[in-house]
């Protein structure tokens, strides 16, 4: 395991867990993610609590989400994060990327909870998370700013 949580160990982390079936919801990465977080440190907990935000932040977008619920978008963002670095870039890159996940409802909502439940499996205590950007959905001012 990493030392540190970082960009690059934030993916390698994520491709490392992914199962070799299909996993449509994400259910079995996040499982994975969750038990391999939770062997600790916590501060690999908080790493990954932080770039799973910062992604998620990113793609906050009115190019990515307009027609979409609150919900719906966190889910299906979610859902390009747990697809890994290449389609998140590719994603990030194109917009029309972004459509396959939006149309199909591909969602990852356990993705979000995988930092929550590694902390209380550490601290044996809920964690009041606040990272450094919201990954709820239209909290990117700048994303949504224009016509």
């Amino acid at each position: 395991m990493l030392c540190r949580m970082d960009e690059n160990g934030f993916w390698l982390l994520i491709e490392d867990c992914k199962p070799g079936a299909p996993d449509p919801d994400a259910e079995h990465l996040a499982a994975t993610l969750t038990a391999r977080l939770a062997a600790g440190p916590l501060y690999k907990v908080i790493g990954f609590a932080e770039y799973l935000s910062w992604a998620l932040y990113r793609l906050d977008r009115r190019e990515y989400g307009c027609d979409l619920s609150g919900d719906a978008f966190l889910y299906t963002r979610a859902a390009v994060v747990a697809a890994g670095r290449d389609a998140y870039e590719g994603v990030l890159g194109d917009p029309a990327e972004f459509v396959p996940y939006a149309t199909g409802l591909v969602w990852a909502e356990s993705l979000l909870y995988v930092p929550d439940r590694a902390y209380e499996h550490i601290t044996g205590e809920e964690w009041d998370r606040s990272t450094r950007y919201s990954y709820e959905s239209y909290s990117n001012a700048a994303g949504w700013a224009g016509p």
